[in-house]
């Protein structure tokens, strides 16, 4: 079976934010129940909420099943490895970071194929990117990353921004596009590492 690179990205997408959740998850002490829910939502919570907007129904994991073994497989496996990774936070940041910047592009290409506006497409990515870990911080009740100091729906944007300006200039768009995610990826590792942080409001 011959997998394009939309296909790889998915799947990539798919695999670190199942990761990300289920570690998200066993730092809260779910039981194994609760870990797979939190995995599957914060998978597939940016793109059922994509889908919907676009009206692109029924969404996408309810079209292919094998989305969801794969995060059902995902899941299980961080469960059974996650005694040989003692650093949780550092595993987590990194895992959703590499999710944030896969699933932003897959938000930008739907919205291209849908024939709409660089700027909505934009929107689409940082929708598909963000909404999957708000979903899972709020299960989780925490305050989702996105609405703090820390640079994240930003990161999206700006590498939307990235991505068609390199389209502009003739850029191959294959290779935009593994630029692009890997822009949003040292962009929130830097960051934080630096602590760089957006405005933050209050009385």
């Amino acid at each position: 079976m011959q997998i394009n690179t939309m296909d790889a990205i998915e799947i990539l997408g798919t695999i670190s934010f199942a990761i990300s959740g289920s570690f998200a998850a066993m730092q809260r002490r779910l039981d194994p129940f609760g870990v797979l829910i939190i995995a599957f939502v914060t998978s597939i919570g940016g793109g059922t909420v994509r889908d919907l907007l676009l009206g692109d129904t029924p969404v996408a994991w309810m079209r292919d099943v094998n989305y969801c073994l794969l995060i059902l497989l995902t899941s299980i496996a961080t469960i059974f490895f996650k005694t040989h990774i003692k650093k949780f936070k550092v595993t987590l940041f990194l895992f959703d970071s590499l999710g944030l910047g896969l699933f932003t592009m897959l938000g930008i290409q739907k919205g291209i194929i849908f024939g709409l506006s660089p700027g909505i497409c934009i929107a689409l990515g940082t929708i598909t990117g963000c909404f999957g870990g708000i979903i899972r911080d709020t299960l989780l009740n925490t305050i989702p990353v996105i609405f703090r100091k820390e640079v994240y729906a930003t990161a999206c944007i700006m590498g939307g921004i990235l991505y068609f300006t390199l389209l502009y200039f003739n850029l191959k768009e294959d290779l935009a596009k593994v630029t692009v995610i890997a822009f949003i990826f040292t962009i929130r590792i830097v960051v934080v590492r630096y602590k760089v942080t957006l405005p933050k409001f209050g009385y």
